[in-house]
């Protein structure tokens, strides 16, 4: 799970906020401009912590070659000041998260992990 709080369970319990926020949120997402370079939202999650780390271990070799190809072109991009041919932009629908459920499942057994090493035994009697 994220580190911070996430308004989204009570966005989606509520349909006319849900209905309200949807085109705010595909806005944003359009004016970040990540997918204008072909790149998907987790593309953008910072490699320097363990946990994504891990979870770039537990990539199939196929998504890791992926990932690297879109982030060496979004580089190379950038580098030369372009943006890619419309055509070759990351479709909203292509832009599913495929790193962060990984994350979460190596955050939950760290969890597991440190609550079964923490565990206290108490013998009755």
């Amino acid at each position: 799970m994220a580190s911070y709080p996430s308004l989204a369970p009570f966005v989606l319990k509520r349909p006319w906020l849900r209905n309200m926020l949807t085109p705010i949120a595909s806005w944003y997402s359009n004016a970040a401009g990540y997918r204008q370079l072909g790149l998907r939202a987790d593309d953008l999650i910072v490699e320097e912590n363990e946990n994504v780390i891990k979870a770039l271990k537990r990539l199939p070799p196929k998504e890791a070659y992926d990932r690297v190809y879109r982030l060496r072109r979004a580089f190379q991009c950038s580098t030369a000041h372009q943006l890619l041919p419309k055509a070759e932009w990351t479709k909203p629908e292509e832009d599913v998260p495929y790193l962060q459920p990984l994350i979460d499942q190596i955050t939950a057994e760290e969890k597991e992990k440190h609550a079964l090493d923490s565990m206290t035994i108490i013998k009755s009697h």
